[in-house]
């Protein structure tokens, strides 16, 4: 099976434990069965892998959250980088000219795309087979899935089957209602459109060439950012005669808010935290190393990462993404190839970082041409290179390197160290990649 997962989201509405580069999916709150924490991506590619061993993942994804996806899937995985935002269509059309041109995935097999981060069992993944061998039989040129509706929702779109069938031709689409209208499209067994379907992947790859002039992936990819932001839906599902729709009635959540989110939290709290006797429906989310205590409280939700502390009523905390586009500060907390970096401190003329490498992974060798840096290595072992020059770390090495100096490290276990940058224009765009022999 061929799935493209959607990976986006801007990291406003679960602030602050997302942010421009941690999106929702890649935050570690689901409890694995061995009783570690996962991130929803994690949980998501784990299930697809449970249901299906030998399925072709392509993950749909801007830059900024590649360091973090191979961070927390490992280097395997197959990305299609958006080089910017340009809505669903393009970054559907450039991943499937990736797997067509790139991965070779011939023009009549079946690809399903789906969106990274919904909430759901392992029937979820299994209708999603059952979704790609129906358009296999090519009766329809798009199959969707639609989800059985627990309540008259107002923030999805609707699919109108012709017929009660559990796979149907589709009648219409209808944008997102009020609660009214949404509860008379329910009263004639309308679905949710999830944004899941299938195709062959012929069939994508011409919609694309008729919308867009192109050759391949390499000419797609370089004039992406000249390309139009239109969504899937409006370029192709509801332009397309030929669909069907398959009902599915299982559980998916599309978990956008902390509301949403904390009804699928296994746990009332992760992290230090007290709750006394009187708090009801309230949950505490603290990636900080000090306790967080709550008394009297209902229905709320607290949650502290380095970005900042929120506290806020379940229900009020779905208007949170105006107030946070109001907060101007650098990203204090970031997942990258080689293991994290969480600031622990900013000054006018000096950042202090704390630096976390994964076993066996190194930094780019680079330079600075603004900055000094110290370096303190509080636990584990690895090596440095400093202009060329080997040496072995351990826990209280002290490296100095001078602004201009090439410099790198590279992790034998997992390795710790403080991380001072010292000048009067510390930014995170003054880094220059070098080539190390």
């Amino acid at each position: 099976m061929n799935i493209i997962l959607l990976s986006g989201g801007s990291g406003k509405r679960l602030w602050p434990l997302s942010n421009d580069i941690r999106s929702k999916q890649f935050i570690k709150i689901f409890k694995t069965p061995d009783g570690e924490y996962e991130s929803m991506v994690q949980r998501v590619y784990r299930q697809i892998r449970k249901v299906d061993p030998h399925a072709t993942v392509t993950i749909a994804t801007s830059r900024t959250q590649v360091s973090s996806i191979h961070n927390q899937l490992g280097e395997n995985v197959g990305i299609s980088v958006e080089p910017c935002r340009r809505d669903t269509f393009p970054a559907i059309a450039l991943a499937t000219a990736y797997l067509h041109h790139v991965q070779c995935v011939p023009a009549e097999e079946t690809v399903v795309v789906c969106p990274v981060d919904p909430y759901v069992e392992d029937d979820y993944f299994e209708a999603l087979a059952q979704l790609h061998r129906q358009a296999a039989k090519g009766e329809a040129n798009l199959v969707l899935m639609g989800m059985e509706p627990s309540y008259p929702s107002e923030k999805y779109g609707y699919i109108l089957p012709e017929t009660t069938d559990a796979i149907s031709m589709v009648s219409s689409f209808k944008e997102k209602p009020d609660a009214q209208t949404a509860a008379e499209y329910i009263s004639h067994r309308a679905l949710w459109n999830g944004g899941i379907f299938a195709y062959k992947l012929g069939y994508v790859l011409g919609k694309a060439h008729e919308l867009i002039d192109f050759t391949d992936y390499n000419d797609l990819f370089d004039k992406y950012d000249t390309l139009k932001k239109i969504s899937f839906d409006y370029a192709v599902v509801e332009k397309e005669p030929a669909i069907q729709v398959m009902r599915f009635s299982g559980q998916w959540k599309d978990i956008g808010t902390w509301n949403t989110l904390t009804e699928a939290m296994d746990e009332k709290g992760i992290g230090k935290h007290i709750m006394d006797q009187t708090c009801k429906d309230v949950h505490i989310i603290n990636e900080l190393g000090m306790p967080i205590l709550a008394m009297g409280l209902k229905n709320v939700v607290i949650s502290a990462s380095p970005e900042g502390i929120l506290v806020s009523d379940k229900g009020q905390s779905s208007y949170i993404k105006p107030f946070v586009e109001e907060i101007n500060q650098q990203i204090m907390f970031a997942e990258k190839s080689w293991g994290s970096f969480r600031v622990l401190d900013v000054e006018k003329e000096s950042m202090t970082l704390k630096v976390t490498l994964n076993p066996g992974h190194r930094m780019n060798y680079h330079s600075h041409q603004n900055r000094d840096e110290v370096w303190v290595v509080i636990s584990g072992r690895g090596r440095a290179v400093v202009d060329g020059l080997n040496q072995e770390i351990r826990a209280g090495h002290v490296l100095t390197m001078k602004a201009g100096c090439r410099h790198t490290v590279v992790a034998e276990t997992e390795l710790k160290l403080v991380e001072v940058q010292l000048g009067q224009d510390i930014s995170v765009h003054d880094k220059e990649k070098h080539f190390l022999g």
